[in-house]
């Protein structure tokens, strides 16, 4: 009976550890390489700092530009499976915008602009609008 016992919560405790989520997925920095940007990401403790930006406080992550130092911020997180629903705002605040953050069965992340503000970044002492999806890599 001791047995039976035994062998009945082994299964059920191996069970459970196999059905917890990956928390490494939407935790580190992602790349695109095309277009010079990044993403650094926490969406689980969200205690990321923007340098230069400590006055904001600990945030969810924040999208960056290696050439230019504006960043927008990510203010709001919610995860669903292999889905990350955003709220993204500039630096300055004057811009806001919805997205979505997924990651493909190959490990890609694919970043979708969904509604709001069109994303720029500068280049050339120009506005370069970014387009609506991006394909970023984990670094």
């Amino acid at each position: 009976m001791k047995k039976k016992l035994f062998t009945l919560l082994f299964l059920v405790l191996s069970t459970t550890c196999f059905a917890q989520n990956d928390s490494t997925i939407f935790k580190g920095t992602l790349t695109n390489k095309e277009y010079n940007v990044y993403l650094k990401i926490d969406f689980y403790n969200q205690n990321i700092k923007v340098p230069g930006q400590e006055i904001f406080g600990d945030m969810a992550g924040f999208f960056g530009d290696y050439q230019d130092g504006r960043k927008w911020l990510i203010t709001e997180v919610s995860i669903t499976d292999q889905t990350a629903s955003l709220s993204i705002i500039n630096d300055y605040g004057s811009e806001d915008l919805t997205a979505e953050l997924s990651v493909t069965p190959e490990g890609k992340y694919i970043f979708k602009q969904l509604k709001g503000s069109t994303m720029k970044i500068a280049r050339n002492r120009k506005w370069l609008k970014l387009p609506k999806t991006l394909e970023f890599i984990r670094r």
